[in-house]
C-alpha cells in the first residue's frame, strides 16, 4: 500500500476498529493520521509498503518512584500517544522527522554512544538500535514521520512512548512483531538510561508497552510479575485526569538522580543494592545510625519507600475486589507520603516555584468537606503534573476551578487505554 492509498484507508474508516480501542474520537483520529500522510509525503514523497505505528503515553496510578528500587507499582496507559508514518528504505540509515523538530538521522552502521546526543531525542532512536542489534534482533534502515500529544513534562512520559514507538517499530517493520512487549520495554529504559543519559526505573516504559491497567512487581527487574487489573472508573462515577502547572523542567535532573542516590545511599548501609532487598525491620531499628550518616531527608525517603510499595499492592488489591473508596484512600495517603517523605513537589533549587503543591493545595480546598476524590503528585515530580480521581458530576466544576490558575486546557481528561505500543492494522 502506498501512501495516498493509506491516506484514502484511513479516511474510509478501514481502521477504525482499532482506533475505536485507542482513542475516544474515532473521526478526530482518522484525521491526525491522514494529515500525518500528508506530513510523510511533504518529507519522502509517495512511498510503498507504508505501515502505522502508535505508543501510548502513561499515568502512574500507583507507587511513586518505587520502580527504580525493584519495588511495585500500579500505572496505566492513556488515550494520548505518538504515532509514526512509516516505510523502510534501502540505505541503512533511520531517517524520523518528529513534528516540531529539526530531523534525525541515525547510520546504522555507526551505533556507538555519541556524547554529543546527550539528552536529545537522536540519542533515543541510536540507543533503541543499537541495543536490538546487540540483543540479537534484525533492524534496518525506515524513514518515519511522528507526531505526539503527550505533552512533554506532562508527567505522561512522552520519552518512554517514542522509545516504546522505535521498538514497535523495529519489532514489526524487520522482525514480524514477535519481541516481546517487556523486551521492549527493558531495551527503552536501557537506551534512555545509558544513550540518553537519565537515569530511570522501568516503569514509564512498561506502562507504556503493555497498555491497561497493569501491575508491575520490579523485585527481579530482568523478569518483572505483570498483572493486567480489569477496572472501569466510569462505571463508579469517576473520570481521570492530569492538571498540567507548567514549571521549569531545565536542572532538574539532579534533583531526579537525589531519590536514586539518597535510596542506594540506604541500601547500601545492610550491604543491598535497592530498597526492595532491605528488611523494614532493619531499617527502623537502624534510623539513628542512618540519619547521622546520610541525612534526614535520605531516610524520610526510604520510609516513603517502604510504606509506598506495599501502598501499589494494597491498590492493585483494591480494584480487583472492586473496593473504590479503599483505592481512593490510598491514592491520598500516597499523596501525603510523596509530599512530605519522599519530598518531590517542589525543586529546593528553585523555591519560588511550587506549582505542584500549589494545585494540590487548590484541589484539597475544592473536596473540602465532601469526602470524595483523591489527588497526588504524577510522576517524577518536582515540577509538572498532578493526578487527580474526580467524581464525574464535579469535573466540570473542577475544571473551572483550576483552570483559572493554571490556564485553558491544563486539566486533561484521561482514557485507560487498553493496548500497549503497536501497529495499527
Amino acid at each position: 500500500m502506498n501512501t495516498n492509498q493509506l491516506k484514502e484507508s484511513i479516511l474510509a474508516g478501514k481502521y477504525d476498529g482499532m482506533f475505536s480501542k485507542l482513542y475516544k474520537d474515532t473521526l478526530a483520529a482518522r484525521e491526525r493520521y491522514a494529515a500525518a500522510c500528508d506530513e510523510f509525503v511533504k518529507l519522502y514523497g509517495v512511498r510503498e509498503d507504508m505501515r502505522l505505528f502508535s505508543a501510548p503515553g502513561r499515568t502512574e496510578v500507583g507507587g511513586n518512584h518505587t520502580d527504580h528500587q525493584h519495588g511495585r507499582v500500579l500505572a496505566g496507559s492513556v488515550d494520548l500517544d505518538v504515532i509514526a508514518i512509516v516505510s523502510p528504505n534501502t540505505e541503512n540509515i533511520v531517517h524520523i522527522k518528529s513534528a516540531g523538530y529539526e530531523m534525525d538521522t541515525v547510520n546504522l552502521d555507526n551505533l556507538e554512544i555519541d556524547d554529543a546526543e546527550t539528552g536529545r531525542a537522536i540519542s533515543l532512536i541510536r540507543g533503541m538500535c543499537s541495543i536490538f542489534k546487540s540483543n540479537g534482533y534484525e533492524i534496518g534502515g525506515f524513514d518515519a514521520y511522528t507526531t505526539s500529544n503527550v505533552l512533554k513534562g506532562s508527567g505522561l512520559s512522552s520519552s518512554a512512548a517514542f522509545e516504546v514507538l522505535i521498538g514497535n517499530i523495529l519489532s514489526g517493520m524487520f522482525n514480524g512483531g514477535q519481541v516481546d512487549r517487556i523486551e521492549i520495554a527493558k531495551i527503552a529504559q536501557k537506551a534512555e538510561s545509558v544513550f540518553f543519559g537519565k537515569p530511570c526505573g522501568l516503569l514509564d516504559q512498561s506502562a507504556s508497552s503493555l497498555g491497561g491497567f497493569t501491575a508491575i512487581d520490579f523485585k527481579d527487574p530482568k523478569a518483572p510479575v505483570v498483572e493486567q487489573v480489569d477496572f472501569d472508573l466510569a462505571e463508579h462515577g469517576y473520570a481521570l485526569c492530569v492538571v498540567n502547572t507548567g514549571g521549569n523542567h531545565a536542572n532538574l535532573t539532579q534533583d531526579y538522580a537525589d531519590i536514586t542516590v539518597e535510596c542506594r545511599n540506604i541500601s547500601n548501609f545492610f550491604g543491598k543494592g535497592f530498597l526492595r532487598d532491605v528488611e523494614p525491620i532493619d531499617f527502623f531499628e537502624n534510623i539513628a545510625k542512618l540519619r547521622e550518616e546520610y541525612g534526614d531527608r535520605a531516610v524520610l525517603r526510604a520510609l516513603h519507600f517502604f510504606n509506598e510499595d506495599n501502598r501499589a499492592e494494597f491498590e492493585k488489591e483494591a480494584l480487583k475486589k472492586d473496593d473504590f473508596n479503599e483505592f481512593l484512600r490510598l491514592v491520598n495517603e500516597s499523596g501525603n507520603s510523596s509530599f512530605k517523605y519522599l519530598q518531590n513537589v517542589y525543586s529546593t533549587s528553585n523555591l519560588y516555584e511550587q506549582g505542584i503543591a500549589l494545585a494540590l493545595a487548590i484541589t484539597e480546598q475544592f473536596f473540602k468537606g465532601t469526602g470524595k476524590g483523591a489527588y497526588r503528585v504524577h510522576g517524577g515530580g518536582f515540577a509538572g503534573t498532578i493526578q487527580c480521581f474526580i467524581p464525574t458530576d464535579m469535573l466540570d466544576d473542577y475544571k473551572t476551578v483550576i483552570e483559572k490558575v493554571f490556564g485553558e486546557d491544563s486539566c486533561y481528561i484521561l482514557l485507560i487505554r487498553p493496548i500497549g505500543g503497536c501497529e495499527i492494522k
